[in-house]
């Protein structure tokens, strides 16, 4: 039987639009409404610069309205309208492969699909990574210099007063004040999904395409991931209203997206072929800007996201659709 090779059937402008497109419409991130296509990050991912600064408006302040008189000498007092700014911080990342046992493995039917399926699956794990190294270095930054206004800490509680709840649910949204009512979705370690699990508070609800079935509490789309922060027994768990985060993904302006790499020599001259794929991505939380204080390469690492030093929230409080509970099981 013939052997099916990588350069066989990639054709790399075809190949890396997939993934481009699949990451951005078709991965758990967006479809749970963690993270929202944000059109200035798209337009701006393959610009030049290592950052980009997008300019915000500022809410109108509460000052008591004038009280109207009929005095022609008495004149109101304009009030100004603040701006403020969040810069955003791109990517630029990379990941290879080695197809010598590849190409034996995928040869046969639907070898190109196989192959999609498997590089798509890295860089939606990748995202989800840096999604939530970017919640965690939020939240550090909240407690280092807001006084953790954003979180609500039962773990030092006793009891079930301490463990994960509806409840403590309804008060960490309650940290959001009257925006509470805005918060669409909830991120959780897996040890506390399997506690709600139990006491029957997922549910599951079909995709608005009807082929999978998403976990819901309470009304609000679910993300598990094992990354979030466990300290000792107390886990963190996000709260988030919709366009909490804002991304964009797309290939390189310059490289290709996708090349093919043939080492003939490699195997004692059997031959090696290396698939290559490079994206451009950036991940930003509403209401915080980014401060470059410790990057030691071109781009952000996940490390480097989860550092609070490297983020400031510009927003108020209300105006920042995210919050926190740290709680036990």
């Amino acid at each position: 039987m013939a052997i099916v090779r990588l350069s066989d059937i990639i054709e790399p402008t075809k190949f890396t639009d997939y993934i481009v497109q699949n990451t951005m419409t078709r991965t758990a991130l967006m479809q749970s409404g963690v993270m929202t296509r944000n059109s200035v990050i798209d337009d701006q991912i393959t610009a030049g610069a290592h950052s980009f600064t997008v300019p915000i408006w500022n809410d109108l302040s509460d000052d008591e309205a004038d009280i109207i008189s009929d005095d022609p000498n008495e004149t109101s007092t304009p009030r100004g309208l603040s701006t403020d700014k969040q810069v955003v911080r791109k990517a630029f990342l990379h990941g290879s492969w080695s197809a010598m046992n590849l190409a034996s493995e995928i040869a046969g039917d639907d070898a190109l699909n196989r192959v999609q399926n498997r590089v798509q699956a890295y860089w939606d794990r990748q995202l989800q990574k840096r999604l939530v190294a970017t919640l965690n270095g939020v939240l550090a930054d909240n407690q280092a210099n807001h006084g953790g206004d954003m979180v609500l800490d039962i773990s030092g509680e006793t009891g079930d007063a301490a463990s994960f709840s509806a409840e403590a649910v309804i008060e960490t949204t309650g940290t959001m004040g009257d925006a509470m009512q805005d918060v669409t979705g909830i991120a959780m370690h897996s040890d506390i999904y399997r506690a709600a699990l139990k006491n029957d508070l997922i549910e599951f609800v079909p995709d608005s395409q009807g082929a999978l079935t998403l976990p819901t509490f309470r009304g609000l789309a679910v993300v598990m991931d094992d990354a979030l922060p466990v300290n000792g027994e107390s886990y963190t768990t996000v709260l988030f209203g919709r366009d909490a985060v804002g991304f964009g993904v797309s290939a390189p302006r310059v490289a290709e997206g996708t090349e093919v790499e043939s080492l003939p020599s490699s195997g004692n001259g059997g031959g090696q072929q290396v698939l290559h794929s490079r994206i451009n991505a950036g991940v930003h939380p509403a209401g915080f800007s980014w401060k470059e204080a410790t990057i030691a390469g071109e781009s952000p690492t996940i490390a480097e996201l989860a550092d609070a030093t490297n983020w400031e929230r510009v927003a108020e409080r209300k105006a920042t659709p995210l919050a926190f509970l740290v709680s036990k099981v």
